[in-house]
């Protein structure tokens, strides 16, 4: 028979509120949900300020709407680890919530990092940009094996090695709540192979592994190209909140038992996710400040342009169509290669001045005016040109 999961609250259940016989009743338990709750109305306001200079300066939507869906990241960890630190006994449910958001950063970062390639290379397709890559050693522990960006199959499946995270991680959040609901998930108590939360956990960590690496490679790959868009601090914005939240839980979670004890309406698992909610809470103001200066609206800024509205920039972040198109392009581009349609299986290298989008001949074909110092120095008119339509305000 298998071990029973022991529950995650006590039997008791304060029934005390804020006002006790007419005086403030501030325990411990209380002076920390007054702190959570104003750490997230306080992040709330502040990513909102930066929400709504990108609503307004909405000039370049492909790469604004990415930058939105990061900049929800800090408050929605605030808001939900405020009501899973003030409905403790339902903790677990929130934290798989809360959690599945990180997929959706990681997705829109890895595009919005392909719209910055994209900006590069002739008539704004980052592929143009990719096929005047050279063969080249994969990233660490696989940097053994040497891979070829020019393959047709390459970006289709770095796209997939990220997005795959925003499929497979709300799946593990969906199972785990319903493990919970049949208290088969033992989140918080023993670490057993009779139990969910050991699958679970698996299957996410392969997930996210994944999706890290191939985050790595493309920047490994294109940083070239990506100088000046800082790319590093607009990735540790990000990738900084997974690692507190995950190691601080890790922190607490050792520390049950041991300095942290149980109380009368508290075990130590509560007490334990409770001091993380409360973390999460006040670092997600320092995450958001962070992240106003990471991704500063001055780089969409154009001197006399008209304010742009915010009801359609504020659309294009929640509308996730363009993940479905994404994944569903990867998807049917892999069925026709196991199909073997030509397409897919043929690779042509660009010269200089077809990725760059520089009129003349290539260096190689006899042309010694057009070296690569004078293509690096070239102007890019399809910068210019891939923004034009997004510029004009939105009515």
């Amino acid at each position: 028979m298998a071990p029973t999961c022991p529950s995650d609250n006590t039997l008791a259940v304060d029934q005390s509120s804020f006002w006790s016989s007419g005086n403030l009743n501030w325990d411990e338990h209380r002076i920390g949900w007054a702190i959570a709750g104003g750490c997230a109305v306080l992040t709330v306001i502040i990513s909102m300020i930066t929400v709504l200079q990108h609503c307004r300066n909405y000039n370049k939507p492909n790469e604004q709407r990415q930058i939105l869906r990061i900049l929800y990241m800090p408050p929605v960890y605030a808001v939900i680890s405020f009501f899973s630190y003030r409905y403790f006994r339902s903790y677990t449910y929130y934290a798989l919530i809360e959690v599945a958001y990180e997929a959706v950063t990681l997705s829109a970062f890895l595009l919005l990092l392909i719209e910055f390639v994209a900006a590069t290379a002739a008539g704004g397709d980052a592929t143009k940009a990719i096929e005047r890559k050279d063969k080249r050693p994969l990233p660490l522990p696989f940097c053994c094996w040497r891979y070829r960006p020019t393959k047709p199959y390459f970006m289709y499946t770095l796209k997939w090695s990220v997005l795959q995270y925003v499929v497979i991680r709300p799946a593990v959040s969906i199972a785990g709540i319903v493990c919970q609901v049949y208290n088969v998930l033992c989140e918080s108590g023993p670490y057993s192979i009779y139990y969910a939360n050991v699958y679970l956990e698996a299957v996410d960590f392969v997930s996210i592994t994944v999706a890290l690496y191939g985050l790595f490679l493309f920047y490994g790959l294109t940083k070239e190209e990506l100088e000046g868009r800082r790319p590093l601090a607009k990735f540790l914005s990000i990738k900084l909140i997974v690692m507190f939240t995950f190691y601080q839980s890790f922190v607490f979670s050792s520390l049950e038992g041991r300095v942290i004890k149980a109380t009368q309406y508290w075990t130590a698992a509560n007490i334990s996710d409770g001091l993380n909610a409360l973390a999460i809470c006040i670092e997600m103001v320092f995450f958001s400040i962070l992240m106003m200066w990471a991704y500063t609206v001055n780089e969409y800024k154009v001197p006399g342009n008209k304010t742009t509205s915010i009801w359609r920039p504020l659309w294009d972040s929640i509308n996730y169509w363009d993940f479905v198109t994404e994944i569903g392009s990867s998807f049917k581009f892999f069925f026709s290669y196991a199909r073997g349609a030509p397409s897919t299986h043929s690779s042509k290298k660009m010269n200089f001045a077809q990725a760059f989008g520089v009129d003349g001949k290539s260096v190689a074909d006899g042309d010694k005016s057009l070296t690569e110092e004078s293509i690096r120095l070239a102007p890019y008119p399809y910068s210019d040109a891939r923004n034009a339509d997004s510029a004009s305000p939105v009515p």
